[in-house]
């Protein structure tokens, strides 16, 4: 039985080991890729103006206008009895003091002054009374990030110290505290986010990817980097000749890159990443770029249109529109949007897929056959101890039976008679004949 366990535990050992070495690859790259908001293609002609458009209007990607009041915490409680109230505690924002809703309150339920350094939202409440109970909300809320967090703790009271505690109802915590005691509910979150000594600009980054036919995306080209604060870093001869982005691209929320003389070469896929790493959003923009023949010198030079196409003005009389009802109607223009995939090994990641699943029944099968195995081995045990038991059973019970008949008894007598005697009674039984059957058997013949 020992040896079965150990066989089991090898057997499991090696497939989450196998498990671990195939997957590993899967989970790092799901958890870092952005998310792709767009993905479109385009089509142009050689020689033309491109505009990739890169827009995002809303406030976290441009500059923070709010300043010290973009964080806030407030605490409300939640009261059902006699009837359902909510009512606000107290709140406080990142670069003032706190704010108390009830008078009564004042001086009795306060939050640390170090909150937003610390992460340590926790409500303090001294000299609890009965009024007090209730479902208190820890309300954390960021305009810049527009991210809202919120923790619930019950808070009941008693008059009995012994039925002091703490528990979980599988909601939320409940607390249950003594009258007259103090209180301190909970509420941490030590996220930088929450937390100053951070600089918003510091932490956001626009950057443009270029990746040719052919090409994997972790070996794409970097085109431009563009911070919040300012900086800017342009890479290559490609971006340097034709290609250019916005100054005022985080007042105005517009990261468009446009592409002068666009040729055949530059065909490829183009990225627009956004990063805000202060409020840990990632977006992306995929544009899949043909070029096309150059346009013909008769035709007019018109740029490269990526957005909806711009509506037709006609000037028609009513009678020439009654005389021709489709006069006004404008062919709508057939735009197929492409989702692109994120990345070229996705077959290598299913084929990992499958070699795990076959190596899961691999190590299955050879389980069953050790299992098997060290089942007949101890079958095998078992038939030949307990046939080397019966033999020794059946020798044991020969030997019992044994009497020494064979040797020969030595009696002294006292006489001849009595040897006679003897004699006679080793002897068998004489065969008894019936003289008068005899006869008639002769006499029938």
């Amino acid at each position: 039985m020992r040896d079965l366990s150990w066989g089991l535990c090898e057997m499991f050992g090696m497939f989450f080991l196998a498990t671990a070495f195939l997957t590993p690859h899967v989970w790092a790259q799901g958890s870092t890729q952005d998310f792709v908001v767009e993905a479109r293609n385009i089509t142009v002609s050689a020689g033309s103006r491109l505009v990739l458009p890169c827009h995002n209007h809303q406030i976290v990607w441009r500059q923070d206008h709010l300043r010290d009041r973009q964080r806030v915490v407030h605490w409300d409680l939640n009261r059902n009895r006699p009837e359902y109230t909510v009512e606000r505690v107290l709140d406080m924002f990142s670069g003032g003091t706190e704010r108390v809703y009830n008078a009564y309150n004042k001086g009795r339920v306060t939050v640390s002054k170090e909150a937003f350094s610390d992460g340590n939202f926790s409500l303090i409440i001294h000299n609890v009374d009965m009024n007090d109970k209730g479902t208190y909300t820890c309300n954390l809320h960021h305009h810049y990030c527009k991210i809202d967090q919120s923790i619930q703790i019950k808070l009941n009271v008693t008059k009995s110290p012994r039925k002091e505690r703490r528990v979980w109802d599988g909601e939320k915590p409940v607390f249950v505290v003594l009258e007259g005691s103090s209180v301190v509910l909970p509420c941490i979150n030590r996220r930088p986010l929450w937390r100053g000594g951070l600089q918003e600009d510091q932490q956001q980054v626009v950057h443009w990817d270029f990746q040719r036919p052919g090409v994997r995306r972790d070996q794409a080209d970097r085109l431009l980097d563009l911070y919040a604060s300012g900086e800017k870093r342009e890479y290559g001869p490609l971006y340097l000749s034709k290609m250019h982005i916005s100054d005022d691209a985080f007042l105005i929320g517009d990261f468009s890159l446009t592409i002068d003389d666009i040729q055949p070469s530059d065909k490829g896929l183009y990225s627009c990443h956004l990063h805000h790493h202060y409020c840990g959003l990632n977006e992306r923009r995929i544009f899949r770029v043909i070029v096309g023949p150059p346009v013909s010198p008769a035709a007019v030079p018109t740029d490269a249109l990526t957005t909806q196409p711009a509506k037709t003005k006609t000037t028609q009389t009513p009678e020439d529109t009654h005389k021709n009802p489709d006069i006004n109607k404008v062919e709508a223009s057939h735009v197929f949007n492409v989702i692109l995939p994120e990345s070229q090994t996705h077959l290598l990641h299913q084929a990992g897929y499958i070699l795990a699943f076959f190596l899961m029944l691999l190590l299955i099968l050879i389980g069953i056959i050790m299992t098997t195995r060290h089942c007949k081995k101890k079958g095998l045990e078992y038939d030949i101890r307990r046939a080397d038991r019966n033999h020794r059973m059946e020798i044991e019970m020969q030997a019992t039976e044994l009497r020494p008949y064979n040797q020969e008894v030595r009696l002294d007598y006292k006489n001849n008679i009595m040897k006679e005697r003897v004699e006679m009674n080793n002897y068998c039984a004489p065969k008894e004949i019936d003289l008068n059957r005899e006869m008639e058997k002769y006499s029938c013949k």
